[in-house]
């Protein structure tokens, strides 16, 4: 009888739970935006119930990260983030709820069954052309450039010439890769025309071999940057950047392994600033190229740094190289208060990012910025690029190490805890896809919504979930009290 009702339990789970009600808009909305044809993942389409069937071990793997595949206790690496979410709050984190887990664990264990294909989740719109928007200028690499089919990391510096005759105001930089199998993440700074020629003469092959920076002998501010999934901040009106007339810029593309040559030309988009720019963005590097990592034990280096006046943080990007273990970065202030950053529990070199806060981050003047990073110099580090280790010291190159970390801010105004930085696309919140925002997508999204399904672009909050506060601010969209571009 045990045996009979433990028989019925997994038979009623085993039809509960299917591919086209349960299980499709978390691998639409969560994994397909890499998982598809031309993309860094495309080698893995995950687009469709037989794709998603085929690869379930794989899959179960990923989101658990135990050898055993189906079991709930592992370190999962898929969706890629490495950032402690219980540590620090940022704007567009990729994860999968505990309960989405479990239902993608629990589908794959009863059967993985596709269910009725007429209720599977619609696919989302994915953009090809930019994440934000209608971009006022767009610069492509002037030539082609071929990676060796070589199966190794190939680090590659292009020069862009802005053709700026006079100043300009920018609210954004947007990395737009040309091939997405190929481009695994990438660098953008600017520097004075023609001052980085030297090193594009220096190569026989168009761009010039760089890792870890740009070759420059001069530290730049870093203005833009790419990762797989991740999207570009364009500032909120007022806020801005301003790259001189007469500038270059530099484009830093890591091209990931490849078994087959494959051929890349990227772009850049540029968004002008039209409104009048009364408060700069600016940026400070908290670096450190005076320690050494001694071979066979971990070594965490810390620095501090005194903020003199009030600053609102905009983002960060914490980097190291192959030795890198752990990142923690947090700020106290005069009056003991801790202020968390960011924490990565686990660095990994290949999903390096830029990182926003939800909402500007407020430091106190006075405050001591603190920044931890360890080294794992053993043997045991796979990542090692030196067997036996050796004494490891700061530089850009591939055995070298660094302790870098980029902080976009601004002079602190009363209001800045309250600015939202995250960016909604033009497309957001047209769930049914009339190009335009209407009655009709509020009630698209409360069906959702009661249907516990997701989708991206009603997600208009970007908290990856659907609720009353995207209702309201779909509302107040329609209305025209808020603008999401």
């Amino acid at each position: 009888m045990k045996f009979f009702l433990v028989f019925i339990h997994f038979l009623n789970i085993s039809l509960a739970i299917n591919y086209s009600e349960h299980i499709s808009s978390i691998i639409y909305n969560k994994c397909t935006s890499c998982h598809r044809p031309n993309q860094i993942a495309g080698y893995l389409p995950l687009t469709n119930y037989s794709e998603v069937y085929n690869q379930k071990e794989a899959i179960a793997y990923a989101i658990s990260g135990n050898s055993s595949n189906l079991s709930r206790h592992g370190k999962p690496s898929m969706p890629p983030w490495p950032p402690n979410r219980n540590y620090s709050t940022l704007l567009y984190e990729r994860y999968l709820e505990e309960d989405e887990v479990h239902l993608v664990l629990d589908w794959i264990d009863t059967g993985a069954y596709q269910g009725d294909p007429i209720l599977e989740s619609p696919m989302p719109i994915f953009s090809e052309d930019s994440m934000i928007g209608e971009p006022d200028a767009n610069y492509i690499m002037q030539e082609s450039y071929t990676i060796d089919g070589n199966f190794e990391d190939d680090y590659r510096c292009f020069i862009i010439d802005l053709d700026f005759n006079n100043d300009k105001a920018i609210s954004a930089i947007e990395f737009r890769p040309g091939n997405k199998e190929a481009v695994h993440h990438a660098l953008v700074t600017y520097v004075e025309s023609g001052s980085a020629d030297y090193l594009d003469e220096q190569d026989d092959e168009y761009g010039y071999e760089c890792y870890g920076g740009f070759g420059l002998n001069t530290s730049t501010d870093i203005v833009g940057g790419y990762t797989p999934g991740s999207f570009t901040a364009k500032y909120p009106i007022g806020i801005g950047r301003t790259i001189p007339a007469n500038s270059d810029l530099i484009v830093q593309i890591h091209y990931a392994p490849s078994l087959v040559p494959q051929i890349d030309r990227s772009s850049v988009n540029i968004f002008f600033n039209d409104e009048i720019v009364d408060r700069e963005l600016k940026q400070f590097i908290f670096d450190d190229w005076d320690f050494v990592l001694p071979p066979n034990i971990e070594t965490t280096i810390t620095n501090t740094l005194v903020i003199p006046n009030d600053i609102s943080l905009t983002s960060f990007f914490p980097h190291c190289h192959l030795l890198g273990e752990s990142w923690e970065i947090y700020a106290i202030t005069s009056l003991g208060q801790n202020i968390p950053i960011i924490k990565i529990d686990d660095w990994d070199f290949d999903w390096q990012s830029f990182y926003y806060p939800e909402y500007m981050l407020v430091i106190p003047g006075g405050s001591t910025l603190y920044a931890k990073c360890t080294y794992n110099n053993k043997s045991s580090n796979p990542d090692n690029p030196n067997n036996p280790p050796v004494t490891v010291y700061p530089g850009l190159g591939t055995n070298d190490e660094m302790f870098y970390i980029p902080f976009d801010y601004l002079d602190y105004r009363q209001g800045d805890e309250n600015i939202y930085l995250g960016q909604v696309s033009y497309t957001f919140g047209d769930l049914n896809n009339d190009n335009d925002i209407n009655v009709g997508d509020i009630v698209v999204l409360v069906n959702l919504i009661l249907s516990d399904q997701y989708s991206n672009s009603g997600d208009l909050n970007q908290d990856n979930t659907l609720n009353v506060s995207d209702v309201v601010l779909m509302v107040n969209l329609i209305l025209g009290r808020i603008n999401l571009d």
